[in-house]
């Protein structure tokens, strides 16, 4: 399963039209929050099945504000990320996934990608199409293969 991992789009969504056209065939998307009302439109845009957390700029939004997905077996904890410390460090976000017996968890806010082990969760942030934060500042997503019974493989590519 191709799984396209996108966060913080911020009503900006040329870089996010541009990314789905390059990765196309996905299976599923994972849109980490901050879509500031326009999940519909990123789910009509995706054309398969949109998991959609409210970050907190998605005021007033009726969307979750995490998620547990289960994919080709992996239990996956889905959440922007902004009630649990993550611009600090990583371990109030990890210790809850691994709580929830999740082996991955995806989160945004912090607009910076990062792909690593943590408390044994492997923990995902896309970083952010539209106001990237980290050095070079170059937009970015991930890609994640998962097959049942395989470790995930999760690339951060950029723009």
């Amino acid at each position: 399963m191709r799984v396209l991992i996108v966060s913080d789009t911020h009503k900006k969504h040329e870089n996010l039209i541009t990314i789905m056209e390059k990765e196309r065939p996905f299976d599923r998307m994972i849109h980490l929050g901050d879509a500031e009302g326009y999940e519909d439109y990123i789910a009509e845009l995706a054309g398969c099945p949109l998991d959609i957390v409210a970050g907190n700029n998605d005021f007033f939004s009726d969307l979750p504000r995490e998620d547990e997905i289960l994919l080709e077996g992996h239990k996956i904890m889905v959440t922007h990320g902004h009630n649990y410390g993550v611009s600090m460090d990583l371990y109030g976000v990890s210790e809850e996934a691994a709580a929830r017996g999740c082996e991955i968890v995806c989160f945004g806010h912090t607009h910076k990608p990062v792909v690593e082990k943590k408390n044994g969760v492997l923990v995902i942030n896309p970083g952010s199409l539209s106001f990237p934060r980290q050095e070079g500042r170059r937009p970015s997503y991930a890609v994640m293969e998962l097959y049942k019974g395989e470790e995930p493989e999760i690339e951060i590519r950029y723009l």
